[in-house]
């Protein structure tokens, strides 16, 4: 989703604001854009396209000496992608950039057209800067002008704003989105994520919903709170690894993030199995008395969750379900007082998931958030929080962050099964050996990625994919399915390989790829049967399993194991590095794939 990076200091703004916006890159953007002002003049550039674009119009443009620099990259909502409906927008003295949507701009904007304003962008974010520069008119100060701006905002917004009315001053504002600020003597760095923050500072400040303030030249930093009270929140330390930036000598993110699957598994589980013990770290109180469990997600995170429901139910017999974050925003949905209510993000910023974590916690349910980021919004915001250790996760498509999910989803339900007494000793012996297993299952040879790209000529033509499996193997055909979309662009889709025969099945013939997930530990018989079916019809069988099925046209052997959660594991591998070779033949932009933003803020 949209990037903001902002400056204020000596160094050259320009490349402090765009090497800011590369770290962000990962997030999805259409076009980008920053204004500079030294105190004297107020200048801005916007490109559509990549970051590159934005340089290259600034090439002869140096920004030395003291003053303040903002930078955005924009994934559209509001309008096309276009320079005029990049970032930053201007007034007529004054430049703002955002992130999230202002619900009531359409109010706003009627309202001052009818005051002479006149827009020319087709965003929500103008509003913002001509809405300040009508305040400033009349307002003792351009600062009490901003706060009578954020106070009329309805929505979710991260924003900066600089202005001829108060040179060497950014001011700032956050609600329902991320916004941090750094800072090193009399420099000023802020951003929506900390990694454009990395190397520059050594801890930040992370804003609660409804902060806002502003910084100067002369090092004074103001922030205060929803209640205009001031915000006395003590920094965080930042990390000063930036190793995550380095695609260390592989192709892509991407590629580099399913090769990292078997190191980040190690350090999801570290500290959290001793012997057959497992060891959340958490407060368990939130686990207990619990006689349901909610699921919510957007995305992969939707389909971790549903592969979630098999583990809770079938080891921790407990009533599990599963909901799309978006849909159970607005469905008024019954909530049982003593349900789990749990919410995965990769980022931690997902909009949808936010807001009914949100729901949840106003009804009165104990809340669990597994995510990936530290001090993210819904890490913040929930009652306990699993994080999973991944790493931060350049690709797009989400590869090594759903595998963390499901691993700290499978540690919870064996907690959960452990507290309620639903599996003998050797039972879970079992499950925790499998568990420690995972890493090992994750650690496979270029061999495998080299067999893959050969096969994957076949697929470049034809009408279609369907992933198929059972069980657990559904929600992993679905996950499948989705990163095929992702960055093939090829129209895909996941079914129960049992739902074949209710409809999907007229679609079968030559042109369609059948992606048959045939694990020996579960429901084999039954899905060679429905792979059969298919194969009769005409449809290419390409068959990922650890036993030869006669009828497939190609064939994609993986090891025998005797846990199906290990079978599981190794064929979320091969799929991954399926849709990364086909992509790759496409000559599709593997990391940043067309229309898709990694952080998603807006609804």
């Amino acid at each position: 989703m949209c990037g903001i990076v902002g400056y204020i200091g000596k160094n050259e703004k320009k490349e402090v604001i765009l090497n800011g916006l590369k770290e962000l890159e990962y997030r999805g953007y259409d076009s980008a854009g920053m204004a500079i002002y030294d105190g004297v003049e107020l200048r801005h550039f916007k490109a559509v396209g990549k970051l590159e674009n934005l340089s290259s119009k600034m090439s002869d443009f140096t920004s030395a000496g003291a003053g303040v620099a903002i930078g955005h990259t924009r994934w559209a909502t509001h309008g096309k992608p276009t320079e005029i409906n990049a970032h930053p927008h201007l007034g007529e003295y004054s430049f703002v950039i955002h992130n999230g949507i202002i619900e009531n701009y359409k109010e706003l904007k009627t309202e001052l057209e009818k005051a002479g304003v006149r827009f020319v962008s087709q965003t929500d974010t103008e509003v913002i800067v001509h809405l300040f520069e009508f305040y400033n008119k009349s307002a003792s100060s351009p600062f009490e002008a901003y706060e009578k701006t954020i106070s009329r905002l309805q929505g979710a917004y991260a924003t900066l704003l600089i202005t001829k009315a108060a040179p060497n001053v950014v001011f700032f504002a956050k609600n329902a989105a991320p916004m941090i600020i750094g800072q090193s003597g009399d420099e000023f760095y802020f951003a929506s994520s900390d990694a454009p923050l990395i190397g520059l500072c050594d801890s930040a400040i992370y804003l609660d919903d409804g902060c806002y303030g502003f910084a100067d030249t002369s090092g004074n930093l103001k922030i205060f709170d929803s209640d205009k009270k001031p915000f006395n929140k003590a920094p965080t330390a930042l990390s000063k690894d930036k190793g995550y930036a380095q695609k260390g000598g592989y192709r892509f993110f991407m590629e580099k993030e399913i090769y990292e699957q078997s190191a980040v598994a190690s350090e999801c589980l570290m500290g959290r199995i001793s012997g057959d013990e497992v060891c959340l770290d958490i407060d368990e109180s939130v686990l207990e008395s619990r006689d349901e469990v909610v699921l919510c997600a957007c995305g992969t995170s939707y389909h971790a969750a549903l592969t979630a429901s098999y583990l809770l139910e079938r080891l921790a017999k407990i009533r599990t379900k599963v909901e799309i974050a978006s849909e159970f925003r607005y469905k008024s949905p019954f909530l049982n007082k003593n349900a789990l209510f749990v919410v995965i993000s990769q980022s931690g910023e997902t909009a949808d998931t936010l807001e009914a974590l949100k729901i949840a916690k106003n009804a009165g349910l104990k809340s669990l958030a597994i995510c990936n980021v530290d001090n993210s919004s819904i890490v913040r915001l929930a009652d306990a929080v699993l994080l999973t250790r991944a790493g931060i996760e350049k690709g797009v498509a989400s590869t090594k962050a759903f595998a963390t999910q499901v691993l700290v989803l499978w540690l919870l339900a064996l907690r959960l099964a452990k507290m309620r007494n639903t599996l003998s000793p050797s039972e879970f012996s079992s499950e925790t050996e499998a568990l420690r297993g995972i890493p090992a299952v994750l650690n496979f040879a270029p061999a495998l990625q080299e067999r893959i790209y050969r096969i994957c000529k076949h697929y470049l033509h034809g009408h279609g994919f369907f992933f198929i499996g059972r069980d657990i193997f559904y929600p992993l055909a679905l996950e499948g399915a989705l990163k095929l979309k992702e960055i093939s662009y090829l129209h895909a889709e996941g079914y129960p390989s049992g739902e074949m025969k209710h409809g999907p099945i007229a679609l079968a013939d030559s042109g369609l790829y059948t992606i048959a997930l045939l694990p020996s530990t579960c429901l084999y018989d039954k899905a060679i049967s429905n792979a059969q079916e298919l194969a009769a019809r005409d449809a290419f069988i390409t068959a990922i399993s650890p036993e030869p099925f006669e009828l497939a046209d190609d064939y994609i052997a993986t090891s025998k194991h005797s846990h199906m959660m290990s079978e599981f594991f190794e064929m979320m591998v091969v799929l991954q590095l399926l849709a990364l070779e086909i992509s790759v033949r496409l000559g599709n932009d593997v990391d940043m794939p067309r229309n898709l933003a990694k952080s998603v803020t807006v609804e």
